[in-house]
């Protein structure tokens, strides 16, 4: 019932700006946690960041802190992921995640629901 859709992933160059979204139906949006996740090929999944249900709090992983900024705006049912300085090493899969806050949120760990993924890549 919990639906996560992604958007906004497409080509730029190194050094670039992108900003994907994922549009969540089918909950309550005040409590979930939610996360950013990529896969590129031949690599395992990683986790990019992770918001808390009402944004208070935030976790990046080290390859993002600086660069990227994840949010919500839980009145539009959305979450995003703002990428800045783009690097090659970048280039993946984006997939948004979504799980209940009832024990705390996973963070970079595993979730239940998750989007269909949005290619981002960057070209040198």
């Amino acid at each position: 019932q919990v639906h996560l859709v992604e958007s906004g992933g497409g080509s730029v160059q190194a050094g670039g700006s992108l900003r994907i979204s994922c549009v969540v139906s089918g909950y309550s949006a005040g409590h979930y946690c939610m996360g950013w996740f990529r896969q590129a090929p031949g690599k395992e999944r990683e986790g990019v960041a992770a918001i808390t249900p009402g944004g208070s709090s935030t976790y990046y992983a080290d390859s993002a802190k600086g660069r990227f900024t994840i949010s919500r705006d839980n009145a539009k049912d959305t979450l995003y992921l703002q990428m800045n300085g783009l690097k090659p090493e970048d280039t993946a899969m984006y997939y948004c995640a979504a799980d209940r806050s009832l024990r705390g949120c996973p963070w970079l760990k595993s979730y239940n629901y998750w989007g269909q993924g949005t290619q981002v890549t960057v070209s040198s």
